[in-house]
């Protein structure tokens, strides 16, 4: 299940999982089946976890917690894209500044968890990013229990955001209200067969 995620760790990769990981097919199933707005409301609510490990040990930068506000009122259309793309580089921005592999992908991860807003593609990062950061921290020989953990509570987080994002009543940008639009996760993969 894990074949690719040590493979790539042995030749020091920076991304440990992929869209093509085993581990991830299911979620991947489940993440092509949702509205764009579905995987909005996961990915922001999915990121404050990694976003308050990042904190603990970097109390004094916001721009993580910046992109995920900024990309929070974008899809609430109270901001508009510019002022949000410019809060996600910010977020990628830091994991280029740091010296710490686990907090740079956490940085990558909420950049992705903010960049969802723009596009369903990029849920996906999120939970690429955030495991690859779980991996740095356990370690290659104890990473697979926390790992697969994370990848039950992002199923079951989907699963409870695909139940409630419209019951909830919240305003969102009138791009993510259209349910017309073909789920851009799905559409990659069929284009990839």
């Amino acid at each position: 299940m894990y074949s690719d995620v040590e493979l790539k760790f042995k030749k020091r990769n920076k991304m440990l999982f992929s869209r093509d990981s085993e581990c991830l097919q299911e979620l991947i199933k489940l993440i092509q089946l949702q509205k764009h707005r579905t995987l909005v409301m996961w990915a922001l609510d999915c990121a404050k976890l990694p976003l308050k490990q990042f904190e603990e040990k970097y109390p004094n930068e916001l721009r993580p917690r910046i992109c995920l506000e900024l990309c929070e009122s974008w899809a609430r259309g109270k901001i508009k894209m510019p002022e949000a793309k410019r809060a996600v580089l910010n977020s990628h921005a830091v994991g280029k500044e740091i010296d710490d592999e686990q907090c740079i992908a956490i940085c990558h991860a909420i950049g992705h968890a903010g960049a969802t807003v723009h596009v369903e593609t990029h849920a996906i990062g999120l939970v690429i990013y955030e495991l690859t950061s779980i991996v740095l921290k356990y370690g290659i020989n104890d990473f697979q229990k926390p790992v697969s953990e994370k990848i039950n509570y992002y199923y079951n987080r989907l699963l409870l955001w695909q139940e409630n994002t419209d019951k909830i009543g919240l305003e969102w940008a009138k791009f993510l209200l259209d349910d017309n639009r073909p789920n851009k996760e799905k559409l990659l993969s069929e284009k990839q067969k």
